[in-house]
């Protein structure tokens, strides 16, 4: 029997240990470090953030935000509260943001959805001790796709300085033959109007596309043709292979000192 390359659980048979850590490592977060929780950036239930601050004064800090993964139907911002340990370790904002799940939503919700959670960044975070003209974003598997809908309008600037994609996935046709169809059913519309490798970007960001070295071949065939679709509109874009990593343990170790996905982090929120 040939397994589905979309289906992660089918090539990762530590998934549930993993997204049991993540949680565990999560909840630790939410308790050490300093949080203002749930704060809405829209009138739903899921339009909220999660912000969490560095130690000591803030005044115009650098603000990351990450947004989830989980084929836009399952998981929350809280399951992934441990990426701030790496955010507020390199002396930044963490804003991590929820969305809407899908198939109760369609993709132009949560597209909007996200866009709205950045434009209350840039509105609102200075309330917060952070510096809006800092800000970088980051995204894991549907979470970079939905972080790429933050710089993809040519004509004007995003107010995003850098992007780090994590196993993304950039054209959404495939999708359409994989497990998710029946789960999610993208439409051929959705398709056309939010698949990346389709769209034109800000050219001022700079993005790193990251792929686990141990992903099924559609992720890294996803990771090259994007990176040469952003590299002919003129954007900076630098490509990494997580050695020894697979799409799970890739995201886990962003909020892992000393990982290679956590030193990328770091750096693109300095840069």
């Amino acid at each position: 029997m040939i397994k589905d390359p979309f289906r992660i659980r089918d090539h990762v048979p530590e998934f549930d240990d993993i997204v049991a850590e993540i949680v565990r490592r999560s909840a630790e977060t939410r308790a050490r470090i300093q949080t203002v929780a749930d704060v809405a950036y829209g009138p739903d239930d899921a339009e909220t953030v999660d912000l969490f601050f560095p130690p000591g004064k803030r005044d115009r800090l650098p603000v990351h935000m990450f947004i989830h993964g989980g084929y836009w139907r399952m998981f929350s911002k809280r399951d992934y509260s441990y990426v701030a340990d790496t955010v507020t370790r390199a002396g930044a904002i963490a804003v991590i943001v929820d969305y809407a799940l899908m198939p109760s939503v369609r993709m132009a919700a949560i597209a909007d959805q996200v866009r709205r959670a950045k434009r209350w960044v840039l509105e609102h975070i200075a309330e917060h001790g952070g510096d809006p003209d800092r800000l970088t974003v980051s995204g894991h598997s549907a979470g970079a796709h939905l972080a790429t809908m933050l710089f993809n309008d040519p004509n004007r600037s995003s107010n995003v300085k850098g992007a780090l994609l994590l196993g993304g996935l950039y054209d959404l046709k495939p999708l359409q033959t994989s497990f998710l169809a029946g789960e999610i059913a993208i439409t051929d519309d959705e398709v056309a109007s939010f698949s990346p490798l389709t769209h034109r970007f800000d050219p001022a960001v700079e993005v790193e596309i990251a792929v686990a070295a141990a992903e099924t071949p559609p992720f890294h065939r996803q990771a090259d043709a994007f990176a040469k679709h952003l590299r002919k509109l003129g954007l900076h874009v630098s490509q990494t292979a997580l050695a020894g990593a697979n799409h799970m343990s890739s995201v886990r170790d962003l909020g892992v000192s000393g990982t290679e996905g956590s030193d990328r982090m770091t750096k693109l929120i300095g840069s």
